[in-house]
């Protein structure tokens, strides 16, 4: 009898929910697998309140019968390791954290809505250590006005850089990358297609970056990013290598390194045309 009151008890509180133990949800199109528990064990959360009520047909289902939930899939991974140790862990440079934070709240986790808070106002990625000031720089105090006049500079025209002076320019680099590619012939690579360019990245300190650059630079992939904090986020507007390289020059920067790489990613079976793909790297850098 001692040794069967636990189990009554076991066999009880599995009766007291139609749940099973192990659970399968659909979030937005990305599978997860995991325990009933653990979908409970922050109290008053969304995921708490639907799997502690006793009409489970009244949850959502897909194709499948895995209990849907129309979030961001993706992200739902984050949402799923707080719910199992309440801890926040995140990827070095985490581009999505505003994001994150959204849908904490959707989920009802007040308490991951505050760990994600804070360094929002501060910067977009996790774990970027504070940005140092620039050598030429003499006082932290200067530090705006001097950003804005940078950033302020490409409005006047391309050559509107070299009119503020030597002592006007700061010293840095940008990164011009960009992945292209170009089709070969059977023959020879005379018959080669023109190159195309997706998109050209632009990498570097965004000061630097908005002064070369100014209005033909996309900055919807890392917004509100500060002067002094480094970005591989941003890109250009036109698609012209020359036209990157002139607005750099004009700047008074020079090129001290590049980098390329190449792939075969297809190949025709019938008339033997080659795909290529590359990925290439401008390092520029001024004075």
């Amino acid at each position: 009898m001692a040794l069967a009151d636990p189990t009554g008890c076991a066999k009880g509180s599995e009766d007291n929910t139609p749940f099973p133990d192990i659970i399968e949800l659909n979030v937005g199109g990305q599978v997860y697998i995991t325990r009933h528990p653990t979908l409970l064990s922050v109290p008053g959360s969304l995921l708490w309140q639907m799997f502690t009520q006793k009409n489970v047909h009244s949850l959502a289902r897909d194709s499948k019968g895995r209990f849907f939930v129309d979030r961001d899939g993706f992200l739902f991974r984050y949402i799923l390791d707080y719910m199992r140790d309440q801890q926040l862990v995140l990827p070095e440079h985490f581009p999505e954290r505003g994001r994150l934070q959204r849908e904490a709240e959707y989920f009802m986790l007040p308490e991951l809505v505050k760990l994600l808070a804070p360094k929002l106002s501060e910067q977009n990625s996790l774990g970027d250590d504070p940005c140092q000031s620039d050598p030429e720089e003499p006082s932290p105090g200067a530090e705006p006005s001097r950003s804005l006049a940078a950033a302020a500079l490409p409005s006047a025209g391309p050559g509107s850089a070299g009119g503020t002076g030597p002592e006007g320019r700061r010293a840095g680099f940008i990164t011009i990358g960009y992945r292209g590619s170009y089709t070969l012939g059977r023959d020879s690579q005379t018959d080669a297609k023109f190159r195309r360019v997706a998109r050209i990245m632009v990498c570097g300190k965004t000061s630097l970056a908005k002064e070369v650059f100014g209005d033909t630079l996309n900055e919807s992939r890392d917004p509100d990013r500060p002067p002094e904090r480094y970005t591989s986020r941003y890109y250009l507007k036109f698609t012209f290598l020359e036209q990157a390289f002139d607005k750099l020059a004009d700047a008074g920067f020079h090129m001290v390194a590049c980098n390329s790489t190449g792939t075969c990613a297809f190949a025709h079976e019938q008339t033997d045309d080659r795909i290529w793909t590359s990925y290439t790297e401008y390092v520029f850098y001024r004075e």
